[in-house]
């Protein structure tokens, strides 16, 4: 049965969980964009090129994308608050040996290192915040999630900026410890270890390692081809590998049973999987346009890289905003609704920025900056939401893992597309208007999935089950 309302309150030690929960998204989504402003000063400091030194930002992200998916699983398998812990204490650490880095080889490392302890925060904290939440406000946990991570990403330039100019870089890592430290201390006195199967603790070593190789092949590629050209045949090769080894994967996991890293009924749910789908394409639009903006910002608008940070903040600001906001609506208006409004205004809010020319001003970007923001707090907030209650809550920490995964790889394919596209243009801001203008076509894509495949009358029904599932468990 459904508890009374009175039951349903957030008392203080839930508000404090959930608190703890935001932070540990805010440190992983800031880690995302704060050293990109520091880059140049990386450069500088330990003698290294542009193209090494991307990969300080590169290969966290790589890691991350990579992992997700079995910090997910081992969330699920082993407890979240476990392997939150374990993660936090590792991106810590990593942090701040990160900020004590002689040389960019091993700065690079530890980087990779961060994202392996990400990889197990964020799913983790997924699934625990949907655990936390009271049954009639589970809707607000996507928005919780993903408004935390828009202001991370939205701070993470300013925050880098200041930090690099009135210290040093190195602050940028070390400010990590004292906000991992605090999510951990209150996360071990406020959240209750999740219940967990006990008939099946194994690891899926091989899928997890067919999926990693297939993974990071697709990455890999897509990073290198925008410089060595998509024709290159080690760019081919690459793409090869990696379509056939998550082919592969697919055909193993079926054979896995339980304890596969992504089990059948995750892999033959028809609302996760459209989804995903849906994920894979719109994250090409948000990554578009957190790269294109500023490029558009600095070298033709001839802003100071810490300017251009703050310039994204009408779409970054809103984004989180509107995530706050979207959970309540979800529960009014139900996944379908929302998911294909979020999905509209999406597409409206690239082709207002796919008008830009070269003779275009900051103002002129507002606008759609603004409905751009709104369309992704309303849309990955709704997504996110209607992933994660499509499947058994047991396996809440995987589906989001799988989510974020698929936003990772479907911007990273779409930065393949849009570079592709953008240097193609006798200038840039032509080329800047044309990817846009492929983009709002590819969020239309997306409407088109969600509105044939989410229906929100099964979904609530879904939905319902969930909320029973986790108040019974």
């Amino acid at each position: 049965m459904v508890p009374p309302p009175d039951k349903q309150r957030l008392d203080r030690g839930a508000m404090l969980a959930l608190f703890a929960m935001a932070l540990g998204v805010f440190v992983i989504a800031n880690d995302f964009t704060a050293l990109s402003v520091a880059i140049p000063r990386i450069e500088s400091e330990l003698d290294t090129d542009l193209n090494t030194a991307q990969w300080v930002i590169d290969g966290y992200a790589l890691v991350f994308g990579v992992l997700i998916v079995t910090g997910g699983r081992l969330a699920d398998l082993f407890g979240r608050k476990r392997i939150f812990m374990i993660g936090a204490a590792l991106f810590a650490t990593f942090s701040v040996l990160g900020g004590l880095s002689p040389n960019i080889e091993t700065l690079i490392a530890l980087r990779m290192l961060m994202g392996v302890g990400g990889a197990m925060m964020w799913p983790a904290i997924l699934g625990m915040t949907y655990a936390i939440l009271p049954e009639d406000k589970a809707g607000l946990g996507g928005g919780l999630i993903l408004g935390t991570a828009g202001l991370g990403n939205a701070f993470g330039p300013m925050l880098g900026g200041f930090l690099t100019d009135v210290a040093s870089w190195r602050w940028v890592f070390f400010v990590n410890l004292p906000i991992a430290v605090f999510a951990m201390l209150v996360t071990a006195r406020q959240v209750k270890e999740s219940v967990v199967d006990t008939s099946v603790r194994t690891i899926d070593y091989a899928g997890v390692a067919i999926l990693t190789g297939g993974v990071v092949s697709i990455l890999v590629a897509l990073d290198e081809g925008t410089t060595r050209g998509f024709d290159d045949p080690l760019i081919l090769g690459l793409f090869a590998v990696g379509a056939a080894l998550l082919t592969g994967f697919f055909l193993v996991e079926r054979r896995q049973g339980e304890g596969a890293l992504v089990p059948n009924d995750v892999l033959s749910n028809r609302v996760f999987a459209a989804a995903c789908l849906a994920v894979l394409l719109m994250s090409a639009i948000f990554f578009s346009a957190l790269l294109y903006l500023p490029q558009f910002t600095t070298k033709i608008l001839g802003y100071s890289a810490l300017r251009a940070g703050v310039a994204l903040l009408p779409m970054m600001g809103v984004f989180a905003i509107t995530s706050f906001i979207a959970g309540s609506l979800y529960a009014r208006l139900g996944a379908r609704l929302m998911v294909s409004l979020g999905a509209g205004i999406l597409a409206i809010g690239m082709f207002l920025l796919s008008r830009v020319d070269p003779s275009s001003t900051y103002a002129a970007l507002v606008p759609g900056m603004v409905v751009l923001g709104i369309g992704v707090g309303l849309f990955y907030s709704s997504i996110t939401t209607c992933a994660v209650t499509a499947l058994d809550p047991s396996r809440s920490s995987l589906a989001g893992g799988i989510v974020y995964m698929c936003q990772i790889a479907g911007g990273a394919v779409g930065l393949g597309l849009n570079t592709a596209i953008a240097t193609s243009a006798s200038n840039l801001a032509d080329g800047i208007g044309n990817a846009f203008l492929l983009d709002a076509l590819l969020a239309l894509a997306g409407l088109v999935i969600v509105a044939r495949f989410i229906d929100s009358t099964e979904h609530t029904h879904k939905h319902h089950h969930f909320r029973w599932h986790r108040a019974h468990a």
